[in-house]
């Protein structure tokens, strides 16, 4: 069993913080700064510098990282081995989501990999990308998958598979304009858009401020927490654009529920990423199912 002390250790080094150590961890900060004291006397050595109100590691704190990162994945090891000694994979695997991959993608490449690892006991938080973020930094999570351009020093991307988010509106008898609208036309309609922390509304905004474009300025009608309610939203307002993930529309693309307009100068790429916390090793049942999904998108190196 690997020592508590040494976690408490790697949560520091890893935000050099004490107070998000203390809240990853789910204990308080003197009980932080106690645990790092200890180990401090146990070996002798000094493993942070404070000053100015920062906090670094010292000679002796990158020497014991790395070994903590061995014995931390030592352990892991351990655990899948005592696990498949009957020659089955067991465990626990906590993943997270943000809402586009939670609803469109993970679920059809859930039974797979489920007939593959019966033994495994998964769960799947659905929440926007700072959430799962936040969850993985506070221990909640093994694994997440998220869209966005913002990224956590403290969090490791792996990319995952390429994704573009269109302007969409209920469908009209006309059908999808012949040419692309001008922006200008395109953001004068009332938006309907996702909500404050998730990815898709953060690569709208960054490309609107290559535009010198401000969001406050344009008319929002409405902030959904989900795009099935961005979806349903727009079929009963003609007036409203949105903007949606392209692997969300195919149902009512088909349907002739919606339909996508072109707007020009205006391209969204984003690209989905699996991430964990950096320098923290991969549980097994996270690496496993990261491959798996790797392989089904033929991303396998």
């Amino acid at each position: 069993m690997s020592d508590f002390r040494l976690r408490v250790f790697q949560a520091v080094a890893r935000h050099l913080s004490f107070t998000k150590a203390a809240q990853e961890l789910y204990i308080s900060q003197p009980a932080v700064t106690k645990h790092v004291r200890e180990l401090e006397t146990t070996y002798g050595q000094r493993l942070f510098e404070r000053r100015a109100g920062r906090v670094s590691l010292t000679d002796a704190g990158h020497l014991l990282l790395a070994h903590a990162d061995e014995v931390a994945q030592l352990h892991a090891q351990l655990t899948d081995q005592l696990q498949e000694l009957h020659g089955e994979a067991a465990g626990r695997l906590r993943l997270g989501a943000s809402t586009t991959l939670a609803q469109y993608e993970l679920p059809a490449l859930l039974p797979g990999f489920q007939r593959r690892y019966p033994r495994l006991e998964l769960t799947l938080l659905n929440a926007n990308s700072e959430q799962i973020a936040e969850a993985l930094l506070q221990g909640r999570l093994d694994l997440g998958f998220v869209e966005g351009r913002a990224k956590s020093r403290d969090l490791h991307y792996e990319p995952l598979l390429a994704d573009e988010l269109v302007a969409v509106r209920r469908a009209t008898p006309a059908g999808p304009p012949a040419v692309p609208l001008p922006l200008a036309e395109a953001l004068a309609h009332p938006l309907v858009l996702r909500e404050r922390g998730s990815g898709t509304l953060e690569v709208l905004e960054f490309a609107l401020r290559e535009q010198k474009i401000k969001l406050a300025n344009l008319r929002v009608a409405f902030y959904f927490d989900n795009t099935e309610a961005i979806k349903t939203y727009l079929e009963a307002a003609p007036d409203a654009l949105g903007f949606v993930s392209r692997r969300a529309l195919t149902r009512e693309l088909a349907a002739g529920l919606l339909e996508e307009v072109p707007v020009a100068g205006l391209r969204l790429p984003r690209q989905f990423e699996a991430l964990w916390v950096q320098g923290q090793p991969l549980t097994k049942p996270a690496e496993r199912f990261l491959r798996f999904v790797q392989q089904q998108y033929n991303l396998k190196e």
